[in-house]
């Protein structure tokens, strides 16, 4: 008796799951679908419908938030304020040195080139010396010319040159200038045509070997003078280094 219950209600429990699952539709055996056609009538413009945890909605961008814009600052104590409010700042003035009291003095170096002169007046103006109390003095020296002889070989054949000179009576001098020397100047001159006009008289006289040349080209030195400075303003000069070209200044002559 067991038995057969057994087996009635398996043969029940598989005419339910073929009755569930529509596979006795034919036989007009099936459940009845649940259906709502009136929500489906009452939707408005049903395509504009998103899922929020659908597959679409996850490969949709998320929208970029707008950027947000700091406030403006006022408080100019702030880095960037205070440079935009007050600008590029001047660089310091060097500051004067300190006039001493002491007794003062004059001092001079002398010999300096144009070169050399434009280095040392600027140091001068970054030590603060007052402008009153230093000042570069130019000086011009012509250029020299010269009837010359030479240049010889060797002192033997000088010697022997300055002999034919005072048997003539012809005046001269040693050159010891680069270049020139061993040589003999019969004449000097501050310009070429002097020199040319003395070249000609000498000739008079019977010299043949002689000629016009520049002993000394033109030239400007420069000579730095501080009328009326105390000590310590004479020591920080002379501290100038490649400024005073290895000069040491002198009392005033």
């Amino acid at each position: 008796m067991l038995k057969w219950a057994i087996w009635l209600l398996a043969l029940a429990n598989a005419g339910y799951f073929a009755w569930g699952h529509g596979y006795l539709r034919g036989l007009g055996l099936a459940p009845l679908e649940q259906r709502e056609p009136q929500r489906l009538d009452g939707q408005v413009h049903p395509e504009q419908l998103r899922l929020l945890n659908g597959p679409k909605a996850q490969e949709a961008p998320a929208p970029t938030p707008a950027p947000v814009s700091a406030p403006a600052s006022t408080d100019a104590t702030t880095p960037a304020a205070a440079a935009v409010a007050t600008g590029p700042q001047p660089a310091p003035a060097v500051p004067p040195m300190p006039d001493n009291n002491g007794p003062r003095a004059c001092w001079q170096a002398g010999g300096f080139t144009e070169a050399q002169a434009e280095l040392l007046r600027a140091e001068l103006k970054l030590l603060g010396l007052p402008a009153d109390r230093w000042q570069l003095v130019e000086s011009r020296s012509a250029g020299r010319w010269i009837v010359y002889m030479g240049r010889y070989d060797n002192e033997a054949q000088l010697e022997r040159k300055k002999a034919e000179l005072r048997g003539m009576g012809v005046s001269f001098r040693d050159v010891s200038g680069s270049g020139l020397a061993p040589g003999l100047a019969l004449g000097t001159y501050s310009s070429e045509a002097a020199a040319q006009q003395a070249l000609q008289q000498v000739e008079r006289n019977g010299v043949r070997t002689a000629k016009v040349t520049q002993e000394r080209a033109e030239s400007v030195s420069y000579t730095l003078r501080l009328p009326a400075i105390t000590a310590a303003q004479r020591t920080a000069v002379d501290g100038l280094g490649d400024a005073m070209a290895g000069k040491s200044l002198r009392a005033c002559s």
